[in-house]
């Protein structure tokens, strides 16, 4: 994947727009458009010890996600990165699609806090690695330059 690409287009799509919801939505529909071999990819909403359901492209999702609870739910309690090759292998993952093995959730912040987190699952087995999670960890803090 070319992230300096990807990450290129987000910038231009995202640029004078200051709307935290549209910048989800059009960053999950880069994403899901654009990386290979993925079945997932969104946006979880932090609301106090729970993230919620936010823009996202693929299968419906769970809704709500417990702080600590499943990989979205362990890097919004740990504000770090999380890669993980087989999900099944996972303690306590919380399965909403039963198609997908491997996923990376990545920490969103805004002055100094974690808003949201980007979640992306693949049907294939460590489907992520250090240059997915280098590129996706830039992407995401471009983003975080447009949130209000």
């Amino acid at each position: 994947m070319d992230y300096e690409l990807l990450n290129e287009q987000l910038l231009a799509i995202t640029e004078n727009v200051n709307n935290n919801i549209t910048n989800y939505a059009n960053a999950s529909a880069l994403l899901f458009n654009s990386l290979e071999d993925i079945n997932w990819a969104g946006f979880y909403i932090a609301n106090g010890d729970v993230l919620e359901l936010g823009p996202f492209q693929g299968k419906v999702a769970c809704t709500v996600i417990p702080k600590g609870k499943g990989v979205c739910g362990h890097a919004y309690e740990s504000e770090k990165t999380v890669v993980v090759d087989n999900v099944h292998n996972f303690s306590g993952h919380i399965a909403c699609d039963s198609a997908s093995n491997s996923e990376i959730v990545i920490p969103v912040f805004h002055k100094k806090a974690v808003v949201a987190v980007l979640d992306i699952d693949s049907h294939k087995f460590s489907r992520f690695d250090d240059t997915d999670r280098k590129g996706l960890e830039e992407f995401v803090k471009i983003l975080e330059k447009t949130l209000g």
